[in-house]
């Protein structure tokens, strides 16, 4: 059985995203930003896309958009372009280094860093419309706990938390997840740790996570919510000037220990949601 919440755990407004027909929705988010979020959405992306998936990668940071720099993609039409009218959503799917897709958001959208029941409308649409044509999207979320944020994290069936060991990450990681647990009634959500120093830090720091959660966060179904740990990315000078060459680190250097780590996480991935998808 997969692990997927049922939609009656997901806000009744949003129901409908994670159930269309097609991809497995992914939101890919974190408590605060700089903690390798893109990064991993992106490479996650590339790896996935090497097991045989159809992968979109959509960027849900209206506000602060890196995607594109990430990737360095220049694109001509961008998410802002889909919601006021002057492109279609079809010619905002743009092909990325690693042989998978994205819609890309343009920077500085500070008409979109509110969630109005415009954008609301407009985020579900591109989602419903986009879910048929493909085996995975990503949504590559911004950081925090903000109504943007949730609300692009209610569209998605699974969460994967990217944090870092550093304690300011840990809080802001804790302080999203228990909000994920009280809103959003998610059962479980997925962790993985960035720039772990050692191997098994990850998990060690899941399971801490997962002690502060049963002591203090409650759920309507009396149960904590679990943290599934899905692996550790380590700490890895390559990836510093993978990101600094706007180059996909699985392209660059293959082998590195992260990239590994990356494609590992791909195949737990796989593994537990699409392989046996219902």
């Amino acid at each position: 059985m997969s692990d997927a919440p049922s939609p009656s755990t997901l806000p009744s407004s949003t129901t409908s995203a994670p159930g269309a027909p097609g991809a497995r929705i992914i939101a890919v988010t974190s408590g605060k930003g700089g903690v390798g979020k893109t990064f991993v959405s992106a490479n996650l992306a590339a790896a996935l896309t090497r097991r045989g998936q159809r992968v979109l990668v959509l960027d849900a940071d209206l506000g602060l958009a890196n995607l594109d720099v990430v990737l360095n993609l220049h694109p001509k039409i961008t998410l802002h372009d889909v919601f006021t009218g002057k492109a279609s959503l079809d010619d905002a799917v743009i092909p990325a280094p690693g042989g998978f897709s994205v819609v890309l958001a343009g920077s500085g959208m500070v008409e979109y860093s509110r969630l109005t029941p415009e954008v609301r409308n407009q985020f579900l649409n591109v989602i419903q419309t986009l879910a048929p044509r493909f085996d995975v999207i990503l949504l590559d979320t911004g950081a925090g706990i903000s109504d943007v944020v949730l609300f692009s994290v209610s569209l998605a069936s699974e969460v994967l938390i990217v944090a870092t060991p550093e304690p300011t990450s840990l809080t802001d990681a804790y302080a999203a997840i228990k909000v994920l647990a009280m809103q959003q009634k998610r059962q479980h959500v997925r962790m993985v740790v960035n720039q772990a120093a050692r191997p098994g830090d990850g998990r060690a720091i899941t399971s801490q996570l997962q002690q502060v959660l049963e002591r203090f966060v409650a759920t309507d179904s009396g149960r904590p919510l679990r943290l599934i740990h899905m692996g550790d990315i380590p700490a890895d000078l390559t990836v510093r000037d993978a990101v600094m060459r706007r180059q996909l680190l699985l392209l660059q250097v293959p082998g590195c220990p992260a990239a590994l780590a990356i494609s590992q996480l791909a195949n737990k991935i796989e593994e537990a949601l699409l392989i046996r998808k219902a």
